[in-house]
This record gives structure tokens, C-alpha cells and sequence, in this order.
């Protein structure tokens, strides 16, 4: 092998490489014709969408009885009803929730507690509401809320990834 074959090698490279880069600017510069054409549309789309959203968030939350049991329907694909959120642990005195952990779970305390003597917020979740009350733990933000989602979502990954997209090229202006 000679410098001047590696050369050559490089070249067909490189000519290659370029034929490919010249195919991905066409698919770009198509994209972005597609996309101008389209972008008003899907904006006046999308309020539509939202607007619908909120009456059906509002009808959700006046049928509230509706969703004792199951708590969520699937209708035309999307998922209504209520779900808890995941709800957030507090504590007023991190010593004292260290200390009834070890009056009260000494020896699950390696899992609950981290070396330096912290309260581990995932390993406490699996504890039932009655023992977090006993350690001093309250859970807050727990409380019901709307479910509105499709089933599909790649639609909203898409049409979000559009408009920020969109956004970006505002600001930019």
C-alpha cells in the first residue's frame, strides 16, 4: 500500500461521503417546505385540540363519580379518568424520622437509611401509609388529577417536536 492508493481510497471517500450529504440537504430542504405548508395548520390544529382538552377536562371532573371503579376509561383511543400522582415525602426533622426508623425498622435501617444517616425517599415509599405516619412522614401532593392521554402518543411527540422547533426559529428571528 502506497500513499497515493490511500489517497485515492480517501478520495472515493469522500465522494461518497458528499453524495450522502447532498441527498440528507434535499431531505432538509424538502422537510422544510413540507413543514411551511403545513405549520399554520397544525398551529390552528393544535388550539382546536386544546380547547377541546379543557371541555373534556372539565366534563371529566364534573363526572368525577363516574370514575369510582376502573378510575380510567379508554374512549376513542384515549385514556380519561383520574390517577394519584406520585406525591412528594416531607419531613419537619430529619433526626427524628432517622431515630424512629431505628426504634421502628432497625433492621431494614441499611435500606432505609443511607450511610450517612439520611432517610432514602425511594426505600420509605414502599412502607404503607400507616408506618410514614409513625416515622413522622407526610405525604403531600398525592392528590387525584385528570387523566387525558392517547394511547398513542407519537402523534404529541410530534406535533411538540414541530412547534418547538418552530419556537426556536421565532426567537431566533
Amino acid at each position: 500500500m502506497t500513499f497515493i492508493e490511500i489517497e485515492t481510497k480517501t478520495k472515493e471517500y469522500a465522494v461518497a461521503r458528499d453524495a450522502v450529504s447532498a441527498i440528507i440537504s434535499v431531505i432538509e430542504e424538502e422537510t422544510a417546505v413540507i413543514k411551511k405548508k403545513y405549520l399554520q395548520r397544525l398551529k390552528k390544529s393544535v388550539a382546536v385540540m386544546i380547547e377541546r382538552q379543557a371541555d373534556l377536562k372539565a366534563a371529566i371532573e364534573d363526572g368525577s363519580p363516574l370514575f369510582t371503579k376502573p378510575r380510567t376509561r379508554v374512549f376513542n383511543g384515549i385514556k380519561v379518568g383520574f390517577q394519584k400522582e406520585k406525591g412528594k415525602m416531607t419531613w419537619a426533622d430529619e433526626e427524628q424520622v432517622i431515630k424512629l426508623i431505628h426504634k421502628h425498622f432497625d433492621d431494614q435501617a441499611d435500606i432505609l437509611l443511607k450511610k450517612t444517616e439520611r432517610p432514602i425517599k425511594d426505600a420509605l415509599a414502599q412502607l404503607s401509609a400507616a408506618d410514614l405516619k409513625r416515622l413522622g412522614i407526610t405525604i403531600t401532593n398525592d392528590a387525584d388529577t385528570v387523566v387525558i392521554k392517547a394511547t398513542d402518543s407519537e402523534i404529541d411527540k410530534f406535533v411538540e417536536a414541530l412547534l418547538k422547533e418552530d419556537d426556536m426559529k421565532e426567537a431566533a428571528a
